[in-house]
């Protein structure tokens, strides 16, 4: 990433930025700063959002600055399912859940009559939503406990190596978002400590958010399943059990923050009501904070929805950021691409 130069942070002290506003004599100011040190950004559309977000990172890492915000302090926290990578037709570790539930279908014969397995084994997501979250719980806790933290570890990437996802036929590390790289590594740049909150499964997302986000996986907080420590014929291991530990969704969010991070976010991001807890948490942050939405509306490069959907549901959430000055990312407006093989066109 490209470093400030002296001209550079001489044109950043006359930017004095709202937190929640930037008018336009102040964007024009970010994009001359921008053409001089290069584009941060480059698969951003020059939008209110992107200058947004530019300038408020200029603004809260400018060093005597009254709204400077030392780097200890600066904790950036990411949903990731509809944030970071794709969630439709449905969430991808359900289409996991469901693949596994395939491969341990001959072990369970009981399965073939029995529902959601059954469902699930005959491919009918129509009756596979009708169970809710129970029916959904059920599947996981199947699919994700009995192994060693090891053995679902290597379930996990062994899966992602072959599995395509249903309409765009790539692997589902091919969907996460461009755009969303680059403000990972942008932020990381200027000192910014980049986390994932979500309501996946941490076991699930640890095996590869390094190598396709840049997050160390000890960066991951997320829904758990209980877990014990035993002996097998004298080798330690820790086994997954069938039962929850920790929802990492909604009020779960900010408490898992507090729990697993220690501190209050500065940077929060995420897509849906699911989100609306987390970015709420970081709003009340002494320091200058910025709350950022995506806002689903690109159908055709990837999917249109909002406050109708079963999945990602983005309605109060949406509502409170208009009313509080939060930030919100039109896909289909904001971004050039949507994922990175669009680059190579």
């Amino acid at each position: 990433m490209i470093k400030k130069t002296l001209l550079s942070l001489a044109l950043t002290l006359l930017i004095i930025v709202s937190c929640k506003k930037v008018n336009s004599e102040q964007l024009e100011t970010v994009v001359e700063t921008e053409t001089l040190i290069g584009d941060p950004l480059p698969s951003w559309n020059e939008s209110n959002t992107k200058q947004a977000i530019i300038a408020y990172v200029n603004d809260v890492t400018l060093e005597g600055g009254a709204n400077f915000v030392p780097i200890s302090e600066r904790i950036a926290t990411f949903d990731n399912d509809g944030n970071l990578w794709s969630e439709q037709p449905a969430y991808f570790q359900l289409f996991f859940a469901m693949d596994r539930i395939k491969a341990l279908a001959p072990e369970h014969p009981e399965w073939k009559t029995t529902q959601p397995y059954q469902s699930v084994i005959e491919n009918d997501m129509a009756t596979l939503m009708t169970y809710g979250e129970h029916g959904l719980i059920e599947i996981v806790m199947a699919t994700h406990a009995g192994n060693t933290v090891e053995e679902f570890e290597q379930i996990v990437k062994d899966w992602l190596t072959t599995a395509k996802h249903p309409r765009f036929k790539r692997p589902y590390t091919d969907l996460v978002y461009q755009p969303m790289l680059e403000l990972l590594d942008y932020l990381r740049e200027n000192g910014f400590k980049t986390f994932i909150v979500s309501g996946g499964g941490i076991e699930f997302m640890r095996p590869w958010v390094e190598q396709v986000y840049g997050i160390p996986k000890d960066q991951v907080v997320g829904s758990s399943i209980k877990t014990e420590f035993v002996m097998n014929d004298g080798k330690p291991e820790i086994r997954r059990l069938p039962a929850l530990d920790f929802i990492d969704d909604k009020a779960g969010k900010p408490v898992g923050i507090n729990k697993f991070i220690g501190r209050k976010p500065v940077f929060a991001s995420g897509n849906s009501d699911g989100d609306l807890q987390m970015l709420q948490w970081t709003d009340s942050n002494a320091y200058p904070s910025f709350q950022l939405y995506l806002h689903h509306t690109d159908a055709e490069r990837e999917w249109a929805y909002d406050r109708e959907s079963s999945i990602g549901r983005l309605d109060k959430g949406l509502d409170e950021a208009y009313e509080k000055g939060w930030t919100v990312i039109n896909m289909k407006e904001d971004w050039k691409v949507v994922y990175p093989f669009e680059l190579n066109n």
